[in-house]
Formats: C-alpha cells, structure tokens, sequence
C-alpha cells in the first residue's frame, strides 16, 4: 500500500523576530498560510528507509539525514520507501524542506496507524515543521513550537517569486540590526475584509528583508518589480527569502501581473497561487 501527501508552501505574511534565547535559537511572532502550491510525497512500507527526489527542483537535494524527511522516519521509528516529487525551491523561505518533513509525518503515520507526535517533537525535527502541520490561518511563535489557530485564512489570490538565489537563514540572522523588536500590532483585523487586512498587514513587517536584501539585493528588485505590478496590494519577502509574495484583490489582476512578470524575467520561479485550504493529502 503507498500513501500520498501534500506538501504545501508556506508562507511568512508577517515574520517579527522578537528576541534571541541562551541557546541561541530565535523567537518569532509570524502570521502563516500554507498555499496550493508544493511538493509531493509517496510512502510504502519498506525494511529500510530510503528517499529517491523527482522532478522539476529535485537538482541538488540531499537524500541523506541531512534531509528533514528521511528525519521524520527515524522520529516515528519506523521506515520506509519516499518517493518526493520537488516543485518548491530549495532554501528560499518557503518552508520547502520542513512542509516536506510535515508530509513525511501525516502519510507515515497514516501509513503505519500511528499518532501525529506533539508540537514539542515536532519543534525539533524543524522549528517551521508544526506550522506546516495546520492548514488554517495560524500565529506561529516562541521558536516555531507555539502555535495559535486564528482563523479560516482569506482566500486571496498570489504570486510567488523566486529569483533561484538561495539565502542562507543564519547569514541573514547575524546580518540583521536588531533582534529584539515588537510583537505584531493587536487587535487583529477582520480577515474577511481585504482593505483592512491589507491596511494592517503593511503595518506589520519581515525583520529578515531587510538583512536578506543586503545579502542578495535581487530581492530588493523582486519586491520592486512586484509591487508596481497593476493591482498589488501588497509585496514582502517570506521567511528568510529568497521568495517573495504579491497579493491582489482579484485572480484577474493576479494573472495578468504573473504574465508580465513571467515576460520580463523568464529565468524567475513565478508562480500563482491561493490557500492550500484543507487539502493536505
């Protein structure tokens, strides 16, 4: 018997780094979505554990334990044949290699009838691996283990893109001026009405932008190039980058942005994209 599951892209609409613990890990205060765009995994029973990448970015990922999938079998203790057919870039702010882990988790333990281990463990498989468990609208905090159901996320219609530069997350970290900056601004918004939500969204920040451009300044003209796209509400950087999101109001201005983009820049990952709602598998 195999098991599919979905491994959406996840995406960072707010990222505050709000301080750093003894042990050096970040605390975060992060508004996140998962999209309908991502990877995808096979899992069948296996006397060992194996992972065989596919597909269009499948160039250079690890199939060793470096991999947080092959990770995710050992936590659960069992093993098995993974099959990852890549779409999502490698490294760009995405939660590419934890959603994959996340996958890993929900087709294994499907596969083998076995519970879906606590956020604690799941925390440290990956510190962005619970978050890629929870398909609703989410507050991620502390260092990705406090997780907070807001709300059904609005269902807005988005450009990915990735200029196919990979940042590298603690460059960024010790790039950055400041480590210890506000919270995200309560009460939260209506999610439901887009102008409000835009208005207090562009309140809000990604304190890594700022160092991530520094270190790779296409980002800088990424968010440029998207936010003069006609109908843009709103543009910002996911994660530790490289990829950046637009948001628009309608489909329609979305895919004639897309097209322009795509025109301008061929080389860019461009892609659209929505809520991944609760399709996981």
């Amino acid at each position: 018997m195999a098991i599919e599951a979905f491994a959406p892209a996840k995406i960072n609409l707010t990222l505050h780094v709000t301080g750093q613990r003894a042990d050096g890990f970040h605390r975060l205060d992060s508004l996140v979505i998962l999209t309908d765009v991502g990877d995808r995994l096979t899992v069948e029973k296996a006397a060992t554990t194996s992972l065989n990448v596919v597909g269009p970015m499948a160039e250079g990922v690890p199939t060793d334990r470096s991999n947080l999938v092959m990770r995710a079998a050992d936590l659960l203790g069992v093993t098995a044949k993974v099959t990852l057919e890549k779409s999502l870039p490698a490294m760009a702010g995405i939660g590419g290699g934890s959603s994959d882990g996340a996958a890993t988790i929900r087709a294994l333990c499907a596969l083998y009838d076995l519970p879906i281990p606590d956020a604690d463990a799941l925390a440290a498989l990956g510190a962005d691996v619970p978050v890629c468990m929870e398909p609703e609208l989410v507050r991620m905090r502390g260092i990705g283990d406090e997780i907070d159901h807001l709300d059904t996320p609005p269902d807005w219609s988005m450009i990915l893109v990735n200029p196919r530069v990979s940042v590298s997350t603690p460059q960024v970290f010790s790039a950055m001026n400041a480590r210890d900056n506000p919270v995200m601004a309560e009460p939260f918004p209506d999610w439901g009405d887009f102008d409000i939500t835009i208005a207090w969204l562009s309140g809000q920040r990604n304190d890594m932008q700022e160092a991530a451009v520094g270190l790779q300044p296409v980002i800088g003209q990424v968010l440029a190039e998207l936010s003069h796209t006609e109908g843009c509400a709103l543009a910002r950087m996911s994660g530790s980058g490289a990829t950046c999101f637009g948001i628009y109001k309608t489909a329609s201005e979305r895919d004639a942005a897309l097209e322009v983009l795509r025109q301008h820049h061929p080389d860019w990952w461009c892609v659209p994209t929505r809520r991944v709602g609760a399709r996981f598998a």
